[in-house]
Formats: C-alpha cells, structure tokens, sequence
C-alpha cells in the first residue's frame, strides 16, 4: 500500500483533514469492519469539518472582537431581564439575511459587550464577516487611514462586512467631522448589512449626541427604523467578581 505517497498528494492539494482522517483509518483496526463507502463518507466528514472549522477561525480573528464569547456563555441567570426569545432569534441569524440592525442598551458593567461578542461568534459560526470596534478606535482608524492613504480599502471594508459593531456608542459626544465619516458608512450599508449598537445610553437620548442635529436625524434614521432593540437591566456584573481581600497582616 503506497500510503505515503497518498497522504503527501493529499496535503499538496491542501487536503489536511482527509490526509489526517485517511491516517487514523489505517491506524484503527475497526475499520476493516466496514465498507468502502462507509470509509469514504467518514473521510469527507472529517475533511468538510476541519474545513469549516478553520473558516470560522479565520471569520473570529478577522471579527477583532474585544472577548471571546460563545453563545452557550450568555448567563441568563443574573438578574438582568434578557430577553430569551429574542436572543435566540437573534442567534439564528435570520436578522442578518434580512439586514437588519440591533440596538443593544443598558447601564455599564450588564455585559451588552459580551452580549454583542457573542451574538457575534454565532455569526461567524455560520459564515457571516463580522468586525467589532470601539467608537474611538474606529475614528482613530479613519484618520489613521487618511494620513497613510489606505482609507478607501477601510471604507470597502466597512461598508461590505455583514455584521459592523460599535461599541460604546453615545460615551462622548461626536463632532461634525466624526458625523459626516459615520454617516457615509452606514449610508453604503443601509439595507445591505447589519449593524449593532452597544450603547450605555438609552435610545430617546441619542440624538442630543452629535454636534450636528441634521446629522444626527440622517444617520438615526438609517439605523433605529429597521432595528431589534434589546434592554439589559440590572447591577454590574462585576459586582460578582470576588472582592480584593481586606488589608492586614501578613503570613509570615
């Protein structure tokens, strides 16, 4: 049996899985116990997974999500009011084949950023191009990108990904200049893409935000009118975290 030669070809086509599904066979007497076609259909299955799983890695770190945040996390537990029907909507991802945006608000420390982090691997999981970012640092980034001359690959790149999150919407006020930059992306996603707000502020308090009111209705109205909106209520949830211990006296 020419079976080196076999797993070599097998990774020069760039079939990893399947050379190393093919070796676990021949090292696995129970093997011989079934057919061909079993055989062969075990060895598809483990090629199509490890295919998948590495594009889902790769859709993870193309995402730059601030945590790593799997569904099966969420805590429901905590006092917080999550909305369980609508979470698990959400996680099917139906909202984003239909475009639609998601506002997620609540007080500082209620885990709106896990939350979005999360909703975020789902969507990964099942294809979709996902990136996080933080008010500032997208603004850092635009103008970072006009200096060096690489602001219209960012913008494409803005503009097509499924799923933009910004987080920490509404913490500081934003200037006309900062409008005008939000306003030209999300007008080249409106009804194409998705796009999730986290924000400590509640949505009536939005507008009264931007420096600009005329910008401020403009770039609203692309993104309240077709949105989910999800509320978290409750404390801190580092409030759980265990307390530093008291000052005294040393173990000596």
């Amino acid at each position: 049996m020419l079976t080196q030669p076999t797993i070599d070809i097998l990774r020069k086509l760039r079939l990893q899985g399947l050379a190393e599904a093919y070796l676990r066979q021949l090292q696995d007497p129970r093997m011989n116990e079934l057919t061909f076609e079993e055989r062969f259909g075990l060895l598809i299955d483990h090629q199509w997974t490890e295919r998948q799983n590495r594009q889902v890695n790769k859709l993870l770190r193309e995402a730059r999500l601030k945590v790593q945040a799997s569904p099966e996390d969420i805590d429901y537990s905590a006092p917080r009011e999550l909305d369980r029907l609508l979470i698990r909507q959400l996680l099917a991802g139906q909202w984003l084949t239909s475009h639609h945006n998601l506002l997620v608000t609540g007080p500082t420390g209620v885990g709106k950023t896990f939350l979005v982090c999360a909703l975020a691997t789902a969507a990964c999981r099942q294809g979709f191009k996902v990136r996080y970012y933080r008010m500032s640092r997208l603004f850092q980034d635009i103008l970072l990108a006009k200096g060096d001359g690489t602001y219209g690959k960012l913008a494409n790149q803005l503009t097509r990904v499924d799923l933009l999150i910004l987080d920490d919407w509404g913490l500081a006020p934003l200037a006309v200049a900062e409008s005008r930059e939000l306003l030209d992306i999300l007008d080249d996603r409106v009804s194409l893409h998705s796009t999730c707000l986290a924000s400590q502020l509640p949505v009536d308090l939005w507008h009264q935000h931007f420096a600009d009111p005329t910008l401020a209705d403009a770039i609203l109205d692309r993104l309240i009118h077709r949105a989910y909106r999800l509320k978290i209520q409750g404390d801190s949830m580092r409030k759980a975290l265990a307390p530093l211990p008291a000052a005294g006296k040393s173990d000596m």
